[in-house]
């Protein structure tokens, strides 16, 4: 069995209740007017809804964007099916229509180290100063020290800045446990606006870089008011080995080509889904390599050490964004298999596929390649403003 074909029934990117929630989405319509289309995914079919709204950040802006995506016919496009097909890994026809991320003019952010397994493995990162071969033994020696569960200390809390006292002490506090069990969240931009990839596209990694892994996420859909309105999921791939010599290096590590992936659609809140079943979230990693290596994880929302609603009142309180953001959650997995030989850990491959999964917001697909041979970032908002007016969809409405 190849690697991708127990992913060619397009149904697998679908959530498990089908087209039941809101659905939207960016596609790119190929074509003599080529360029991307804000869509609902119906029963019916794919809709373009761009006519109404040019943008997603448009879409999102609106006063209960779920009944306005249900109050706008649009124009059908093609089928569910026909639209996920072409967005599988390989599978790409250009001359149908295809997923893109969902997001164009919003700011990408990611917070990080808010659940305890991941803060352990960051200071474990730290650490070891990115040399994957020294992560065994002082994870020994740091789940001694810390202890292998977190998850009951609220961050900020009294007990927690008992903990840091207790680790200053010992010579153990690091920048990750500050942001991990502090009071302050870490937010960072993960990537510019519109360099995400979506569905089915290919995900980077820096050649440079040994150490490295997927981080499975759920992605909040947030408006110009800082409104929660939606969620999706996210691939914040990480450079254990580049961030782990030093934060400084955050940005080296995590704004490169192709490195950010969201997707398959945002589900927009609505009767049937809300921030509650955000909260509630299952996410489902299973990554196989053409080596035939597997690795399943998985992230489970429920043990988030800051609930997302305080996450995005942070990230808003000493900023503006007026075209909306979306933002990372963070993960509770961060895989330690073995994967080449004993203690050397994780790391991925070239062709690796990964795969996202969440039983309400569907399936997020894509395979492994280098930063520097990945498709370029061309098409930015330059580019989207002049496809848009060439297409006379700035005429009646505003971005």
């Amino acid at each position: 069995m190849t690697s991708t074909s127990k992913f060619q029934d397009p149904a697998s990117i679908l959530p498990e209740d089908g087209l039941a929630g809101t659905l939207v989405g960016r596609v790119w319509v190929p074509g003599p007017s080529a360029g991307p289309a804000i869509v609902a995914l119906r029963p019916e079919g794919v809709f373009d809804l761009s006519r109404a709204y040019p943008t997603m950040s448009t879409l999102l802006d609106v006063d209960q964007p779920a009944q306005a995506v249900r109050g706008t016919p649009g124009q059908r496009l093609c089928s569910v099916d026909e639209l996920l097909a072409n967005s599988l890994p390989g599978t790409r026809d250009v001359r149908r229509p295809w997923l893109l991320a969902p997001c164009d003019l919003q700011a990408v952010k990611a917070s990080g180290v808010t659940f305890a397994s991941s803060l352990i493995e960051r200071v474990i990162e730290e650490q070891a100063r990115g040399d994957a071969s020294l992560a065994n033994e002082l994870r020994t020696q740091v789940v001694s020290l810390i202890g292998g569960d977190l998850s009951e200390i609220k961050p900020g809390s009294p007990e927690a800045m008992e903990l840091k006292a207790l680790l200053q002490k010992k010579g153990l506090w690091s920048q990750y446990l500050e942001v991990g069990i502090g009071p302050d969240v870490e937010v960072f931009t993960k990537t510019q606006a519109m360099a995400s990839v979506g569905c089915g596209d290919d995900i980077g990694i820096r050649s440079d870089s040994s150490w490295n892994n997927p981080e499975p996420e759920v992605v909040l859909a947030i408006n110009s008011s800082g409104v929660i309105v939606g969620a999706t999921l996210g691939n914040d791939v990480n450079l254990r080995d580049i961030e782990g010599r030093s934060a400084l290096l955050l940005g080296k590590s995590k704004d490169n080509n192709a490195s950010c992936a969201i997707g398959p659609f945002i589900r927009l809140f609505d009767a049937g889904y809300t921030l509650d079943d955000v909260r509630q979230e299952t996410v489902h990693l299973h990554v196989i390599g053409e080596d035939n290596f597997e690795l399943r994880g998985i992230n489970l929302m429920s043990r988030i050490s800051r609930d997302p609603a305080d996450i995005v009142a942070q990230t808003v309180a000493m900023h503006q964004y007026p075209d909306g953001f979306m933002l990372f959650l963070g993960t509770l997995f961060a895989p330690i298999e073995d994967r080449d030989r004993p203690g050397g850990g994780f790391t991925h491959k070239l062709g690796d596929l990964v795969t996202i999964r969440s039983p309400r917001l569907g399936a997020l697909v894509n395979r492994v390649t280098h930063c520097e041979t990945a498709p370029p970032w061309r098409f930015g908002l330059r580019a989207l403003i002049g496809n848009l007016a060439g297409r006379g969809l700035l005429q009646d409405a505003v971005l």
